[in-house]
């Protein structure tokens, strides 16, 4: 009888080894089909290139990614801070970024090798939507006694991250002004730190590509009471245009409660770019739709320019993602 009852609990032991192992192998056949970096069986896991703390990729990118992440079951959306543009579309470009917020000048740059990207095309990008319109909002103070762009030689002002397209837009429009690196002391800074060192008096001046009107911007006015926008107009105006891409733009009085006049700067627009080598059809083809059709979702201002009017705005000759172009395509903005 004990012989008969050690012989069931060793076979009863290797039924429940057998049963583990067959779980064991289970569980690694469904980790393999979530695809590598999944957080979790059939999830794709995409790490999105905002800007600066401060400036207006970060929050507004971080909500973009918590409406996609809502609505589409496949995907987990990482938003991350960057130096914003140029920095996003080099790090699509070696595979660190699957998405990437940016200005359009700057990706047509990395197309064609050019500017920041001379002698280094980058090939593994395309469109996937508007975002929103980039204006370039040049402030100072009244106490800093600088009254136009030509006065800022020799001062101390904040020129955006390194691999931003504020930068980029900054150095061309002091540029039309006569003024090159070396004349000024540069502060690479995103606006949130440029913020800080206006009401401070560390530097004298800030540019910066943000949407219209910008929550940083008033709180700054708040604070000190003496803020004025730098206008780019004339002969500098049509420099910029015609070696830059930006065109003039109008910061219309009333866009800030304490604005009485208008003010005349340049823009270009904020798209969103995918990296084609992680980024397949059918899920570019989701993030374009959510993005458009669930924009009211997305709780920063900016979002309202998310709209089908202004949702091919920047693509010019930038490749759109076969994914996005079917979408836009269905809607019937695009033949």
């Amino acid at each position: 009888m004990l012989k008969k009852y050690s012989f069931l609990t060793l076979l009863l032991a290797l039924v429940l080894v057998i049963a583990a192992c067959s779980s064991d192998n289970t569980n690694g056949e469904d980790k393999d089909e979530g695809g590598e970096g999944s957080g979790k069986s059939g999830t794709v896991d995409l790490l999105m290139g905002t800007g600066s703390q401060g400036g207006t990729y970060f929050p507004l990118g971080a909500e973009m990614a918590n409406v996609w992440n809502k609505n589409i079951e496949s995907v987990n959306v990482t938003s991350t801070e960057s130096g914003a543009s140029v920095e996003n579309l080099a790090k699509i470009s070696n595979g660190e970024f699957d998405l990437g917020m940016t200005v359009n000048l700057p990706a047509y740059d990395a197309l064609n090798g050019e500017g920041d990207f001379k002698g280094k095309k980058v090939e593994n990008f395309a469109f996937i939507g508007h975002i929103y319109p980039e204006v370039l909002q040049i402030i100072t103070r009244e106490s800093t006694g600088v009254e136009t762009i030509a006065d800022l030689k020799g001062k101390r002002i904040a020129i955006g991250p390194p691999g931003s397209g504020t930068q980029t837009a900054t150095k061309a429009v002091l540029a039309a002004y006569g003024i090159n690196d070396g004349d000024y002391e540069a502060y690479q800074e995103g606006f949130g730190d440029a913020k800080s060192k206006l009401q401070d008096g560390t530097i004298d001046a800030s540019f910066g590509l943000l949407g219209l009107p910008d929550a940083g911007i008033d709180e700054l006015q708040a604070s000190v009471g003496d803020v004025k926008f730098l206008e780019v107009t004339g002969d500098e105006l049509k420099t910029v245009e015609e070696t830059s891409g930006y065109t003039g733009y109008t910061i219309k009085a009333g866009s800030y409660e304490w604005l009485k006049e208008d003010a005349n700067v340049v823009s270009a627009y904020a798209v969103l770019v995918a990296n084609t080598d992680t980024v397949d059809d059918e899920l570019a083809y989701q993030l374009a739709k959510v993005m458009l059709e669930k924009a009211s979702e997305n709780t920063h201002a900016q979002a309202a320019h998310m709209t089908k009017e202004n949702a091919l705005s920047g693509l010019g000759d930038l490749p759109i993602h076969p994914g996005a172009e079917k979408y836009y395509k269905e809607i019937g903005i695009l033949d």
